[in-house]
């Protein structure tokens, strides 16, 4: 079962770690040509062969559009899409010399390819993938094996058996993947790690990991979460707080009278940009369509909630309560 929760992981890293080194300058005339880094496209390749396997399995299975509708399937495709996109395409390239694309690139991947990839099922797709060989839980070989040896231990035994299968209600709990989420955004622009990122390429794959990853986690968290009886009212709530905060780091950005980031403000020189303006606009597009998109999204969870309270009422129970004509 490990290795099928964790090959969803494949997701949460577009790009290993390479050996820490500068990155190298961008020449003008490279910018506008598609990237196809290898250490890019071979995790894609292998996210979407995955997915592709685990789909073909889950439909000849149970059905074209059982399990994972076909619309299900066509979101994961248009999120690995927008990784593609954002990662391989000329925004890469750009995304060394103007802030504001650098914006834009962690905005597709945040805040358009993640919801869209978590939409897809992706856990329950890579689990059909891996099912040959890895599906059957290794805790049961193990509680057999051990609890033979001894009986005195069986309830610690139990406890640490049944974690594999909790801790990911514990990763994707609203409050949890809200203050991930909220970390990731706040540290990673604080201006040595930010820096950090701009000139060594390992750092800065470090970097699209955690925000994808936390990304991933915060829309699983909101979409696929278990609330108990407030259903989706919480991931409303956590939604809109995520867009505040958003919209309050891209404020601060925008309303700046100084240039956050050094490196940029010489790559700016050398492109002839105003580095000032070119980061007012990336604190703009943090504050105003990034919050735009999280509004919409948060607004579709509160109709899904409406929703699951309508079929409650329906059901003739609310929180407990029988309702009778």
């Amino acid at each position: 079962m490990a290795p099928a929760l964790l090959a969803p992981l494949a997701l949460l890293a577009p790009a290993p770690l390479a050996p820490v080194a500068p990155v190298a300058p961008v020449a003008p005339h490279d910018v506008w040509f598609w990237q196809f880094e290898p250490l890019v496209v071979i995790p894609l390749l292998f996210t979407a062969a995955l997915y592709l396997t685990g789909l073909i399995r889950l439909w000849r299975h149970a059905g074209v559009g059982r399990g994972v509708t076909v619309w299900q399937a066509l979101s994961f495709a248009a999120g690995w899409l927008v990784l593609v996109l954002a990662l391989d395409s000329p925004i890469a390239a750009v995304s060394e010399i103007l802030f504001s694309i650098h914006m834009t690139q962690h905005t597709l991947l945040m805040l358009v390819a993640a919801p869209l990839l978590v939409f897809g099922h992706p856990l329950t797709v890579s689990q059909w993938a891996v099912r040959h060989g890895f599906h059957r839980p290794v805790s049961r070989g193990l509680t057999r094996r051990d609890t033979e040896r001894s009986t005195s231990f069986r309830p610690l035994l139990s406890r640490l058996l049944r974690w594999p299968t909790r801790w990911p209600r514990v990763v994707t709990a609203p409050l949890t993947v809200f203050l991930i989420h909220l970390a990731a955004l706040w540290l990673w622009h604080l201006p040595a790690l930010y820096q950090a990122a701009l000139r060594y390429e390992s750092v800065h794959a470090l970097e699209h990991l955690c925000f994808v990853g936390a990304a991933t986690l915060f829309w699983w968290g909101m979409i696929h979460g278990r609330y108990g009886r407030m259903g989706y009212g919480v991931a409303v709530l956590y939604v809109f707080l995520t867009a505040i905060h958003s919209a309050a780091l891209g404020a601060l950005l925008a309303t700046s009278s100084s240039v956050w980031y050094s490196d940029y403000a010489r790559a700016a020189v050398d492109a002839h940009v105003d580095a000032l303006a070119d980061q007012q606009l990336a604190g703009l597009i943090m504050w105003i369509p990034a919050g735009v998109t999280f509004i919409v999204l948060g607004l579709a969870l509160f109709a899904a909630w409406l929703g699951e309270s309508a079929r409650r009422v329906a059901l003739g129970s609310t929180d407990g309560i029988t309702y009778r004509p």
